[in-house]
């Protein structure tokens, strides 16, 4: 069975809102002819007069009345899935998703999410807390669009690979506790410390740090929660070595106090995801989003 044509809908709708063909004729752009063929053709397929026609102009009956009713919101529908074609298109609208540390979501992709929100209101980012190397595994599968992950990362032909910012890792302690103003690999080293676990290139960063000094630390404890580390820092637990992802001033915060390392450590971010030319629109205007808030090495 063939079904209603818009356009024939269209006609029917504009004769109703004018009154006359010859005005839907010139409303439409359409040659007097293909007005009436569009309403005979309505009018064959469903087997009833739509249109009382006059000298004074087109009325619809009680049928072509409900079928104008009808149409009207048939149409906006169309135009409504068209313009949701065109956002997405445009990369206006659409979903993408997105992994990365707890560290990144709770600090870093706030800004960011709101700018993205401001020019591309209709794009739904989908979060995923997701190490790196999770991260990386997805990218390959498909699963995400885009990651944000620790650098240094194994090359993969398939997937890009760009910088996006570097951020000083810090020593993080309890606010009561005496600390040097410049902490060191030996002092850390001589107090509990709250680690993320060996499978993270967070946990293999400060493991060289300690290494290039000699010292191999075990930890108190394994976390890949960058807020429930300093959750447990400021409860007195112990000590741990994480990047400063948000401005910091002199003094405690919320029961800790952060102290610059000697020497300086730095942790490195990147994004990564498919070639650009593999990409929908809307990927692409998350990846714009997220360069614009990159900040170079510290």
């Amino acid at each position: 069975m063939r079904h209603l044509s818009l356009d024939q809908l269209q006609t029917l709708v504009t004769i109703a809102d004018l009154g006359t063909l010859a005005a839907a004729s010139q409303a439409l752009h359409l040659a007097p002819p293909t007005i009436s063929l569009h309403i005979s053709e309505l009018e064959a397929r469903l087997g009833t007069t739509l249109l009382l026609r006059g000298r004074r102009g087109a009325k619809p009956t009680a049928a072509g009345q409900a079928l104008i009713d009808d149409g009207r919101r048939l149409l906006k529908d169309a135009d409504d899935a068209q313009a949701r074609v065109r956002r997405i298109a445009e990369g206006r609208a659409g979903k993408v998703r997105l992994g990365t540390s707890t560290g990144v979501v709770v600090h870093l992709l706030p800004q960011v999410l709101r700018e993205l929100a401001r020019h591309s209101p209709d794009i739904d980012v989908e979060l995923s807390i997701l190490g790196s190397t999770e991260t990386m595994a997805k990218l390959q599968a498909g699963q995400l669009e885009i990651g944000i992950v620790a650098l240094p990362q194994a090359s993969h032909d398939e997937l890009t690979l760009r910088p996006w910012r570097s951020d000083a890792m810090m020593a993080f302690l309890p606010a009561d506790w005496d600390a040097p103003e410049l902490v060191t690999p030996p002092w850390l080293a001589g107090h509990p410390l709250i680690s993320n676990d060996s499978s993270t290139q967070m946990y293999r960063l400060t493991a060289n740090w300690f290494a290039e000094a000699g010292l191999q630390p075990r930890a108190r404890i394994e976390l890949n929660y960058t807020e429930a580390m300093k959750s447990l820092v400021a409860a007195g637990y112990g000590v741990a070595v994480l990047p400063l992802e948000q401005p910091y001033l002199a003094g405690s915060s919320q029961g800790l106090q952060i102290k610059p390392l000697a020497p300086a450590l730095t942790r490195h971010l990147g994004m990564a995801h498919k070639p650009a030319a593999q990409l929908d629109a809307a990927s692409r205007a998350v990846l714009e989003a997220l360069e614009a808030s990159a900040q170079p090495a510290v």
